[in-house]
């Protein structure tokens, strides 16, 4: 099984990274493929409601101006989406946002062409705002009929300086557990492979 991990955080070597890193470890023990990209701090533009996905229907973005669709494919191919985001102004980074826009459309435009994927949220924070760009990168899973995982508490360390979630104990021990977790998941979906409805036309 594959799962992608994708960084939205703009900091080389940042909290961020070090907790999505911490995710894929049990599931490369697992024997899952494991694919990370940093996406924060390169151009990435907004969705522009052109709606050409949903003329195309090739589960491409219309947008070629950035390498948005280099992602799609990778988060299409995989079992598992982990999307990584420190907390702005109790948001996401505004790279994951356009990432969730634009994913979650061109899925809606092919049929619903994430469900049934795992979908974890993962937030850096050094105080507070973190539920929220938590919250926000859900909305897109569940809405998108992704299976949303929980762990021993909501995915979010607490850190300013690079390194510095590694001393949130409790916060790394949730990011090795909701690893293990979306290992157990994927097993438990691909048993049952035909298990899962598909959303009707319209998404409604």
């Amino acid at each position: 099984m594959k799962a992608i991990a994708i960084n939205g955080s703009p900091r080389p070597g940042g909290n961020t990274e070090v907790m999505l890193k911490k995710v894929l470890e049990p599931l490369e023990a697992a024997g899952w493929s494991t694919g990370y990209i940093k996406i924060g701090g390169r151009p990435l533009r907004g969705c522009i409601a052109c709606f050409k996905c949903f003329e195309r229907k090739d589960m491409r973005c219309s947008v070629q101006v950035d390498t948005m669709n280099e992602y799609l494919e990778k988060i299409y191919g995989a079992d598992a989406v982990i999307l990584g985001s420190p907390t702005y102004f109790t948001d996401v980074s505004t790279e994951m946002k356009a990432l969730l826009d634009r994913a979650g459309m061109v899925a809606l435009a092919n049929g619903g062409a994430l469900k049934g994927k795992i979908g974890a949220a993962v937030v850096a924070v050094r105080r507070g705002g973190a539920t929220h760009a938590f919250d926000t990168i859900n909305h897109m899973f569940l809405m998108s009929s992704m299976v949303v995982p929980g762990s021993i508490y909501w995915n979010m360390g607490m850190g300013l300086e690079k390194g510095e979630v590694l001393k949130d104990e409790e916060g790394m021990r949730n990011m090795g557990h909701l690893g293990q977790t979306i290992a157990w998941l994927g097993r438990a979906i691909a048993s049952a492979p035909d298990a899962f409805p598909t959303p009707p036309l319209g998404g409604v």
